[in-house]
């Protein structure tokens, strides 16, 4: 940890940083745990190239989760971009993680149900923010087809087309089944409130074994978006799709939606880390194009 993160930790906590280790923070991110003067130890994340507001809107994803009352998610204590006292950071209370309680499963199971019932005010979020290091913008739709459409997946087939990720024979194929959204997303329901990014490195436990939320990128969505997400790339047992179905049934056809719903995640790891994703993204959309 430099001596300016180290500063402005120290002015915004109004405790000194004493210590400060390397901690694991992905693959974006530089973290730490760092030990205060008055005793409390804190997770900072930080990021030399942080992109303007990157830290602030994930503050405040998190409070926008914890207001549900339904998953415990990290305390903020602290969220900036880069400015005279110092580098962008977000400042965390420190989860110390034990092995998973007998219902750890069920835990989150149920608890993802009962975020998701408690909503939003629309579809899309009165902000916009980031997933990943990739803008996700949430300017509220009437209906969730518009938003699924227009601010997730047309503007990562744009990003990816334009850098050459993507063949014109899957573009058009794409621009197909965009045109059909109204009639592939599945029945109406109200806006779920979505973690937006949940896979399995996303979902740790605390002290008691129970599960906690973190590194969300928020908004108003159909909540399918959330667990065909948690089976893109595995990390969930079928206890926790259990109990999240036995508090909060889905609606008809679901399964055969979970590649619909993958394939945004898809694209933005197309637009992140390169072409080894587009066979993924071929596979989703040959079910319907």
């Amino acid at each position: 940890m430099n001596r300016s993160l180290s500063d402005k930790l120290g002015a915004c906590l109004g405790s000194p940083v004493v210590k400060g280790a390397a901690a694991a923070g992905g693959d974006i991110n530089q973290a730490f745990v760092a030990q205060l003067a008055d005793g409390r130890k804190v997770f900072v994340k930080t990021q030399a190239r942080a992109l303007p507001g990157l830290f602030p809107c994930e503050a405040r994803g998190l409070e926008w989760l914890a207001a549900a009352r339904a998953l415990r998610v990290p305390e903020v204590l602290h969220a900036s971009d880069a400015d005279a006292q110092g580098p962008a950071c977000l400042v965390l209370e420190l989860i110390e993680s034990a092995r998973p309680s007998s219902r750890h499963d069920e835990q989150l199971g149920e608890g993802l149900a009962a975020l998701h019932r408690a909503g939003a005010d629309g579809f899309g979020l009165d902000h916009d923010n980031y997933l990943a290091t990739l803008p996700q913008h949430n300017r509220q739709r009437a209906r969730w087809s518009e938003l699924y459409a227009e601010q997730r997946i047309a503007p990562q087939v744009e990003r990816a087309a334009a850098s050459g990720e993507l063949s014109t024979a899957v573009r058009r194929r794409l621009e197909r089944l965009i045109a059909r959204l109204p009639e592939l997303v599945g029945p109406d329901e109200p806006p779920a409130r979505l973690h937006g990014d949940l896979w399995g490195g996303n979902a740790i436990r605390d002290e008691q074994g129970a599960p906690v939320l973190i590194d969300p990128a928020v908004y108003g969505g159909h909540r399918e978006v959330d667990l065909a997400m948690m089976r893109l790339f595995g990390g969930f047992s079928e206890r926790v799709f259990a109990a999240y179905q036995a508090a909060h049934p889905l609606a008809p056809g679901h399964a055969e939606r979970v590649p619909l719903y993958q394939l945004y995640p898809l694209l933005v790891h197309v637009n992140l880390f390169g072409g080894s994703y587009v066979s993924g993204v071929e596979r989703c959309i040959a079910h319907w194009v």
